[in-house]
């Protein structure tokens, strides 16, 4: 009886154990702000969208797709991301969860018909912000790396997004 009254106890802690488990995966979406080339640079408007799978606590696997608009005097030109790395994160599942993250990845321009193709990276990071048990604000910084015809373009992206948790608790 003992040993039965000690196993329903350790069951119940599991199971509380369990439902404070922070979200195995998210898929963030948002507007953000691109500032390609810092001086004499142009201004882009756009979104992105990133899903992340978490092997751990702290640790994710995130892949990124950026779009971004530019326009001025009757030429338009537009930029795409194509990033994945690693994201590690503090209390995630907790009100407020800082990350840091590490991309690399292609890059696409298009200006009026013709295109280019290269290579990108990021380095950045944000916050969660929770507003429900599987819904989070996020605003994020990150430098981005735009390598196109043998040179780069340093850029600023500033994101705000909507992010829905999966998992877990």
């Amino acid at each position: 009886m003992k040993v039965m009254c000690l196993l329903l106890v350790l069951l119940s802690f599991a199971g509380l154990a369990s439902a404070q488990e922070a979200a195995r995966a998210d898929l963030s979406v948002g507007y953000s702000y691109l500032r390609e080339g810092f001086s004499g640079g142009v201004n882009n408007q756009g979104g992105s969208i990133s899903g992340a799978g978490y092997v751990n606590n702290w640790l994710g696997v995130v892949g990124d797709f950026g779009v971004y608009h530019f326009s001025q005097s009757g030429i338009g030109a537009n930029t795409y991301t194509f990033l994945a790395g690693p994201r590690i994160s503090m209390n995630r599942g907790k009100r407020v969860s800082p990350f840091v993250q590490a991309l690399v990845g292609g890059d696409r321009l298009t200006v009026d018909g013709g295109s280019a193709h290269g290579f990108s990276w990021s380095a950045g990071g944000g916050v969660d912000l929770a507003l429900s048990r599987h819904i989070s604000l996020r605003p994020q910084f990150d430098y981005i790396g735009l390598r196109f015809s043998n040179s780069t373009t340093n850029s600023a992206r500033a994101s705000l997004s909507i992010v829905f948790r999966f998992g877990g608790r």
